[in-house]
């Protein structure tokens, strides 16, 4: 599969593509604390490309069920230095931040990062302004609640319903925003308050 260069757009979509997940966290639901440091989690992102990741999702703040919110110190100093190794590294992918902090948005870019992975679909005040003058392309996800709270008792009068019009109503805003539909793309969010 030939590789992308590093750029502020993404692979064609037109086709499924493999996102490896990186958390540099101690707390993921799938693999905290095995990549919180620098050598480890290069080593994770490197063996995902060569088993076909196209793009790495670097991500500082677990949204496991349960989890607790880190501060803005924590989570920049846990993925700005991998965003800034893996950039330096010009493997050929896009890297992802995977945030809701606006600040955080802003330095991932500013530190090699062409691309935002928000649980939170820009709801974090600041977030929408600053996607829209980072120019790059940003998932939307749906969520219920928070990660503290969100499978305590999700409900759904029409869970398809619901998540639709919630995506709708995000694209929308991002639109009125000044983000270019083409850099949207959507995520129902299987196992956010689902």
């Amino acid at each position: 599969m030939p590789r992308i260069s590093h750029s502020n757009s993404l692979p064609r979509l037109n086709k499924p593509r493999i996102m490896g997940i990186l958390n540099v966290t101690p707390d993921s639901f799938s693999d905290g604390g095995h990549y919180r440091d620098l050598d480890s989690a290069i080593r994770q992102a490197e063996l995902m490309i060569e088993e076909g990741a196209e793009l790495i999702d670097v991500g500082g703040e677990s949204t496991r069920p349960g989890a607790q919110a880190v501060s803005l110190e924590e989570e920049t100093q846990r993925v700005i230095p991998v965003i800034n190794a893996l950039a330096k590294r010009n493997l050929g992918i896009v890297i992802s931040v995977d945030t809701q902090k606006p600040e955080i948005m802003k330095r991932s870019v500013d530190a090699g990062a062409s691309m935002i992975n928000d649980v939170c679909s820009l709801r974090q005040a600041g977030a929408i302004e600053v996607a829209a003058e980072l120019k790059v392309p940003v998932c939307l996800m749906h969520m219920q609640g928070l990660p503290q709270n969100m499978q305590s008792n999700p409900s759904y009068e029409n869970v398809v319903t619901e998540v639709m019009a919630f995506l709708e109503a995000r694209i929308n805003a991002c639109l009125q925003a000044g983000i270019s539909r083409d850099n949207l793309l959507i995520d129902p969010g299987f196992g956010f308050g689902k």
